[in-house]
């Protein structure tokens, strides 16, 4: 008889989002993203940070007012550095996994790609601008967004 306590796709896949997201160096959020296809099979995977080749010691983390000594202006989303670290071919019709529900930027590039779904963890910006664009252009888009539904389930990693 089989195991009864195995992850679902859904947990395996919100699994590996998280622990992209811990590879973040971002001191207040770290999100991460994994994009998969319809046969299940990951396409990518990726976390906020700095731009490649932008030495991470030398641009801000912090959220100061001058947006120039802020990290807005530089850090690249997980779910964008998901679509542009893909080497695997094309992404459409693909479900992107996501720890934290994507910005407006975001959006666009995910309906650029061809991409159908977005399971997500958290929606705390759920009231902002960004959020509520977001969700207008998936909505005309026919991109489909659902929140991941919390299991009770523990994973714990000992490396």
């Amino acid at each position: 008889m089989k195991r009864k306590d195995y992850l679902s796709w859904d947990e395996y896949f919100m699994g590996i989002a998280t622990l992209a997201a811990m590879r973040s160096k971002d001191p207040s959020t770290q999100v991460g993203a994994c994009i998969v296809n319809q046969d299940k099979r990951i396409m990518s995977m990726g976390y906020n940070g700095m731009p490649r080749n932008c030495n991470d010691d030398e641009f801000p983390w912090g959220r100061d007012d001058d947006p120039l000594n802020s990290k807005y202006l530089y850090v690249c989303h997980a779910e964008f550095n998901a679509i542009l670290n893909c080497e695997r071919g094309n992404l459409r019709g693909c479900t992107v996994y996501v720890t934290l529900f994507p910005c407006n930027e975001c959006a666009k590039a995910i309906i650029q790609s061809g991409i159908r779904e977005v399971v997500y963890m958290m929606d705390k910006y759920a009231d902002t601008d960004s959020v509520i664009a977001s969700k207008r252009m998936f909505d005309a888009a026919g991109v489909l967004y659902r929140p991941y539904a919390l299991s009770d389930k523990k994973i714990v990693l000992e490396l």
